[in-house]
């Protein structure tokens, strides 16, 4: 039994390393938030979610630890997570050797629980949402204006980076019940929009948002959208809402009348390579989600002569094949983009909340994943599905 002393000492020694009392941390239901640990010696907070254990891509429930918020930190209890194709490529190896296991998710919205002394950003409370990213150096070009996905150091990435913080020696993701995130890297979630809309935003929306802004089209121009899944479908409402004229490209029958209710003028349906041809340099502008190998010069072709397709679907091994004659005679201009920093993901946020402009989602449990997936490979999604992160 220990003595009044030895608890005043043990009481000493836990806010001295966990920092979560005084100038360290404001907490939210501290008790709830790391209940089972040994508060003696615990540096870390503890964390369960749903990881990769390997290439076959089946996820399990997993317990890992994330680290103890710094004084830059926030903690969010996450709430929501959504599900990209991307974290399907990841912990299958599509893109590249993975370390396991590994959370995926880089789609969260939640409540922050804690702060570090650092942060004026957000207070205990406040709603809060983290995309594809969880740090860089801020220090770059690319950094200082606002573009730290393109960070010349390298940017973090939300799950799967290698990260000496963490102690699985890599970042893991949203497929969990919490996040320990540098502050710069959280979005605030306005008020009038909820979490469960919110979350997909921050991949699916700001992925498409990008360079649907950078394309700089002018109201009534024709913009084509590729491939309509969970960012085509968010890529249609943004480009009907800036007042493009926009045809959506699919290869799912039963998607078109949805087309049409996002605001389409038309929905093409891509069951040949001859239904592309009446549509052949009309578009002024094409943003392509399609996430597989393609003929990109066929599409390329529905385009203006000089005008631009933005390829943002990122196939398997990264390739796409096409015929190299067939861009040469298009004159069309093939461009990539990847996400977008800080800020343009604040904004696509705050534009979205102030237009009402949500994704249509499908609420899941966390022992659903692995049939989602499934559904997400055979294009069954109807159009994002997000993970309620109480079912952890």
């Amino acid at each position: 039994m220990e003595t009044n002393s030895e608890n005043d000492s043990s009481r000493r020694k836990f806010i001295q390393q966990t920092a979560l009392a005084g100038a360290g941390l404001m907490l939210a239901k501290p008790m709830a938030l790391f209940a089972g640990q040994n508060t003696n010696t615990m540096n870390t907070i503890k964390s369960k979610g749903y990881a990769g254990k390997n290439e076959t891509g089946k996820l399990v429930p997993w317990n890992f630890e994330r680290r103890a918020v710094g004084d830059n930190d926030i903690l969010i209890e996450i709430k929501y997570s959504g599900i990209c194709h991307s974290d399907i490529h990841t912990i299958k190896g599509h893109w590249g050797k993975q370390q396991y296991p590994q959370v995926p998710g880089h789609e969260i919205a939640g409540i922050v629980a804690a702060v570090g002394k650092n942060v004026t950003k957000f207070k205990v409370g406040d709603k809060a949402g983290v995309g594809c990213m969880v740090n860089s150096c801020l220090e770059c070009e690319p950094c200082k204006h606002g573009e730290e996905h393109h960070c010349e150091k390298g940017m973090t990435g939300t799950y799967g980076t290698p990260e000496t913080s963490s102690p699985s020696g890599i970042t893991q993701g949203g497929y969990s019940n919490n996040l320990v995130v540098r502050d710069h890297f959280a979005i605030k979630i306005p008020d009038n929009i909820d979490l469960q809309h919110a979350a997909p935003l921050l991949c699916s929306g700001i992925t498409t948002y990008s360079p649907l802004i950078k394309a700089n089209f002018n109201r009534g121009d024709k913009v084509g959208i590729a491939g309509i899944g969970g960012l085509g479908h968010i890529a249609i409402k943004l480009a009907v809402s800036k007042g493009a004229e926009v045809y959506a490209f699919t290869t799912s029958a039963d998607k078109v009348k949805d087309i049409l209710s996002f605001g389409a003028k038309e929905a093409v349906l891509v069951d040949s390579p001859e239904k592309l041809a009446p549509y052949r340099g009309k578009l002024d502008y094409m943003l392509s989600t399609i996430p597989y190998d393609y003929d990109i010069a066929a599409y390329a072709s529905v385009v203006k002569p000089y005008g631009t397709l933005t390829q943002v679907g990122v196939p398997i091994g990264g390739k796409v094949t096409t015929n190299f004659f067939d861009l040469i005679f298009s004159r069309v201009k093939i461009n990539a983009s990847m996400i977008g920093g800080i800020p343009e993901t604040q904004e696509v946020m705050d534009y979205c909340a102030d237009n009402n402009l949500l994704p249509n989602i499908e609420i899941i449990k966390a022992s659903e994943i692995n049939d989602a997936w499934d559904k997400v490979v055979n294009k069954q999604a109807r159009y994002r599905y997000v993970i309620d992160a109480t079912t952890f």
